[in-house]
């Protein structure tokens, strides 16, 4: 079971509500919530399509 302090929140975010995503990797997956409202949930994504979407937004398909 995870706790709250497992969540890493995006080093973009400022304390004036922008950009405020948080993550952390559980086993096989890559965990993305929004720090504003993290008991709405998270979208969970397999390590491969993790990396296809970071390969997608370094090469400027996202």
């Amino acid at each position: 079971m995870h706790d709250q302090t497992d969540w890493t929140k995006s080093s973009y975010s400022d304390a004036h509500g922008g950009n405020c995503v948080e993550c952390r990797t559980d086993t096989a997956r890559v965990l993305l919530r929004d720090s504003q409202h993290p008991a709405h949930g998270h979208l969970a994504l397999s390590l491969p399509e993790w990396q296809a979407f970071l390969r997608a937004v370094w090469e400027g398909e996202v």
